[in-house]
């Protein structure tokens, strides 16, 4: 709203549809010899967006109140020292720039920012020993020119959301006393301030994306970095709820449940493919307390036996399941399971020997798929893939929707494990040998670096021993050493 009232000759300033203080600056900034701003928060958005009408101005002065940042409003406040305030404002400078807009114009106008600093045009202060919180605009014309200058104040700060976006109240005032009464406060202010310009620069030329040094190495930890952030940055633990007397706290098996949990959190399901003898029951078993829903065990029946020390049943009773939030199953009971709808008491289905779910050509499958259908399922199996890449993909299937893959750049697993057994297609095992198995191993490359990087934890002892060789010696723990066998040679 810009309205004029000509007995006080006043002019007020919303950014509202019928102007905003931005598009009023560009008016009067482009006759200005000096351009002194007191604010509360900068950010360098505001300069971005009248930059250009400033090119003639002779000098630019900005006094921050408070910081450059509401979230830093102590910096100022409280007794700090001179360089407390300069690490902090050197921060959000960081922060406001990697936040910034990525476009050529932001980029110009901060490549201007820099040059009038080094010029002398430019220069940054901060008032420490008091709060301020005013906005105030002033701008003084040439000897010449129409008046000696002018003066805003009200609620924009000098920024692009001051400036346009929000609903604001400014008022210009044009009287010269209001100008040389705004003048002399702020030359006052002025000379108690503390200096930034040196850290603006120093900030901005080298901790941002303005510099211009940056080697190719550099960027590639900085791309490397954006990529992991969110896993280096995350503090990952175990949300230990409960562990038998005795039990041993194996690093190797707590990163791969940490693992698996972000897997199944991510896509739904995940393979626990660890070779045998790593532990898969007890790292099932915590992977289930982590993802803390109600579970259904579905295995063969000596694997949930009672009298099998190891079975899945005495695994979820030593890690204090309650009985009413899991049920173990036997694989053979899946007609009981759909004709009882039992499976539509519980969030997460963990099928063990997962490998008997390779084909989908029989309807123990299609009763396998119907339980699993809307839940989180883990697949125990060190087995996996056997005969044929579709191995897979059924079993990938029993979480994933074939055709609407949430697998980066796989949407159709179909389409992808059809390609795979085109390949094979018309070979022969014996005849095709060679062929064969150089085109097997092309996909299990493929289907490793496409599919199973992101749904499964798998090791081998060997990579065990060499990533977690000091933690199982604390454990006082070792693998077996299998001998290299030996030629037995008899008659009969």
């Amino acid at each position: 709203m810009n309205k004029n009232n000509q007995n006080n000759d006043l002019t007020f300033i919303t950014n509202d549809d019928s102007g905003n203080l931005k598009d009023r600056f560009r008016s009067l900034v482009k006759d200005a010899r000096f351009f002194d701003v007191l604010v509360g928060y900068f950010y360098t958005s505001g300069f971005y967006e009248i930059y250009e009408q400033l090119e003639n101005t002779e000098k630019i002065r900005i006094l921050i109140g408070i910081s450059t940042n509401k979230e830093t409003y102590d910096s100022v406040n409280r007794a700090k020292s001179h360089k407390e305030i300069k690490d902090e404002i050197s921060i959000k400078i960081k922060d406001e720039l990697e936040e910034s807009e990525n476009s050529p114009e932001v980029e110009k106008g901060l490549l201007k920012f820099i040059e009038w600093i080094k010029d002398g045009k430019l220069e940054i202060r901060a008032y420490p020993d008091e709060k301020i919180h005013s906005k105030v605009y002033i701008m003084t014309f040439g000897e010449d020119d129409r008046d000696i200058g002018r003066v805003i104040t009200g609620s924009s700060n000098f920024t692009k959301s001051g400036l346009v976006d929000n609903l604001e109240f400014n008022v210009e005032l044009k009287n010269s006393s209001d100008h040389t009464f705004a003048q002399d406060k702020f030359n006052e202010l002025w000379e108690k301030s503390i200096e930034l310009t040196d850290q603006y620069l120093e900030t901005i030329e080298n901790d941002t994306w303005v510099k211009n040094d940056i080697t190719p190495y550099e960027l590639y930890l900085k791309f490397l970095y954006e990529y992991f952030k969110e896993d280096i940055n995350e503090d990952y633990s175990l949300y230990e709820k409960y562990r038998p007397d005795g039990f041993k706290k194996l690093k190797y098996q707590e990163d791969a449940v940490i693992n698996a949990k972000k897997i199944v959190e991510e896509y739904g399901g995940v393979f626990l493919s660890d070779v045998v003898g790593l532990g898969k029951t007890f790292m099932g078993t915590m992977l289930c307390q982590e993802v803390a829903k109600r579970t259904l065990v579905l295995a063969p029946p000596h694997l949930i036996d009672e009298n099998n020390k190891g079975s899945w049943e005495n695994a979820f009773k030593d890690f204090g399941f309650r009985s009413k939030d899991y049920k173990c199953q036997s694989i053979g009971m899946l007609d009981r399971i759909i004709e009882k709808n039992l499976h539509q008491d519980f969030d997460v289905i963990l099928i063990d020997e997962a490998h008997r779910f390779r084909t989908e050509d029989n309807a123990t499958y299609a009763k396998m798929a119907q339980i699993c259908r809307g839940k989180k399922v883990i697949l125990v199996t060190a087995t996996p893939y056997n005969n044929s890449p579709k191995d897979l993909l059924a079993q990938i299937k029993l979480f994933q929707k074939s055709r609407q893959s949430t697998i980066p750049n796989l949407p159709n697993l179909e389409s992808f494990f059809g390609s795979l057994e085109g390949r094979l297609r018309g070979l022969d095992r014996r005849d095709d040998k060679e062929e064969y198995l150089a085109i097997t191993k092309e996909n299990s490359k493929k289907i490793r670096d496409k599919v199973l990087k992101y749904l499964m934890v798998r090791r081998t002892r060997k990579e065990i021993q060499e990533y977690y060789g000091e933690d199982l010696k604390k454990q006082k723990m070792s693998f077996p050493k299998v001998a290299d066998p030996k030629p037995n040679t008899y008659s009969y």
